[in-house]
């Protein structure tokens, strides 16, 4: 308590020399704050996209069809496999795929073109394929008058094929028992644009991809979509124990080399903030050793009277700790109001950028325990850290030689 009230007194004796270094810390716990917002932001948001886009949390094929995909890989009884998920209160909504690749043609053109069959209401709930829609609207499964299903192509295809809404499709390939599969679609929507990842593929309900695959009650994939983004790994190894016969894997897994990109950046970007961290250190130990040197004398006076080089040090290590912490708690109360709202509202792009068909105009940040808690736990271990060649100096005066400093 002694120790306390002392550091409290020389804090307030030094106010210019303890203001500058409170600016100094609060000031960079601030740009930490916001940094890592930034970061995390950026890094959810490009998890979200991946997630929504096509992934989802946790994806569910047989053996090996994630590494090396083949038609006839297939899930059998997806229907029951469906009443097992939804009963899962872990799970906001899954949906079924199949997948093949095929030739589309026109009345004057063809290009290669990836097939892709989902259960509609379900890829709306569990995915943005909706939300990607640049032309015409979201098809459903049923048949037209003259007995056509509907299909939405990337804008890659219809650019090639020279086609539009409600023109008809053509679309070749080998179906999964081994037959030529051919048949007609009338085209009722356009999704993406000419450089969106989708631009190549052609979604069909799920019902007419299994019919012109001969894949009737069979599917590939079954996407599902969390409550929890943090419980990928855990759901997944809990529907594995009750799956024992197909392969799960959370979207880490699916996504490997975006997940070690993504890990390797996020590490990276500590690093860097904890070099910045450092570098604002590096001033505010000049300052603490010279206000240790301007009370060369005070510390004399205090070794003459009795007081041990042990607690001079830790009244050194006491008031930069007590000054750090007061630095960060007037960061944190300026910091919080920031992050909210740069987390809610963001910053408004000067160009919109266009993601797999899917606009972002605003970059917002995120607001976590992480975001406030790394760079406050890294500024307490710097000032400790700083504190202790300070407080090493103060304890080594000679009660002699201080006594003759000026």
């Amino acid at each position: 308590m002694l120790l306390l009230k002392l550091a409290f007194r020389n804090i307030f004796r030094q106010r210019r020399r303890s203001l500058l270094t409170a600016l100094s810390l609060g000031g960079g716990y601030i740009l930490c704050v916001f940094s890592f917002s930034l970061s995390e932001g950026s890094y959810n948001s490009a998890i979200s996209f991946f997630i929504l886009d096509h992934t989802g949390h946790i994806q569910i094929h047989q053996d090996d069809y994630l590494l090396r995909p083949k038609i006839h890989k297939i899930i059998d009884d997806p229907q029951g496999l469906s009443e097992l998920l939804d009963a899962n209160d872990e799970i906001i909504s899954h949906t079924l795929r199949v997948f093949a690749p095929a030739i589309a043609y026109s009345d004057t053109d063809n290009a290669p073109a990836r097939v892709i069959g989902v259960a509609l209401e379900r890829e709306r709930r569990t995915s943005t394929l909706a939300v990607k829609i640049s032309a015409g609207v979201y098809i459903d499964d049923t048949l037209d008058a003259e007995g056509y299903y509907s299909a939405m192509i990337g804008a890659g295809i219809a650019n090639s094929l020279n086609i539009g809404l409600d023109d008809e499709l053509i679309l070749i390939s080998q179906g999964a028992d081994g037959s030529i599969a051919n048949d007609i679609y009338i085209v009722r929507a356009i999704v993406g644009d000419r450089t969106s990842p989708d631009r190549a593929t052609v979604f069909l309900p799920l019902i007419a991809a299994q019919e012109f695959l001969s894949m009737v009650d069979s599917v590939h994939e079954i996407s599902i979509l969390l409550q929890d983004d943090g419980a990928a790994r855990s759901v997944a190894t809990s529907l594995q124990e009750q799956l024992p016969e197909l392969s799960v894997a959370p979207w880490q897994v699916v996504e490997s080399t975006f997940y070690q990109s993504m890990q390797t950046d996020k590490q990276g970007n500590v690093f860097f903030m904890g070099f910045i961290i450092f570098i604002v250190f590096i001033g505010v130990l000049n300052t603490v050793l010279m206000s240790v040197l301007e009370r060369t004398r005070e510390f004399g006076v205090l070794k003459a009277i009795g007081s041990r080089p042990f607690k001079i040090a830790l009244m050194i290590t006491c008031e930069t700790s007590l000054l750090a912490s007061l630095s960060l708690i007037a960061g944190l109360l300026v910091s919080v109001p920031f992050t909210a709202w740069f987390s809610a509202v963001g910053f408004e792009l000067a160009e919109p950028m266009n993601i797999g068909g899917i606009v972002m105009s605003h970059m917002t940040g995120e607001m976590s325990l992480y975001v406030f808690a790394t760079p406050l736990l890294l500024i307490i271990f710097f000032a400790i850290i700083i504190s202790i060649p300070a407080g090493i100096r103060a304890a080594r005066i000679s009660p002699t030689e201080a006594m003759r400093s000026h």
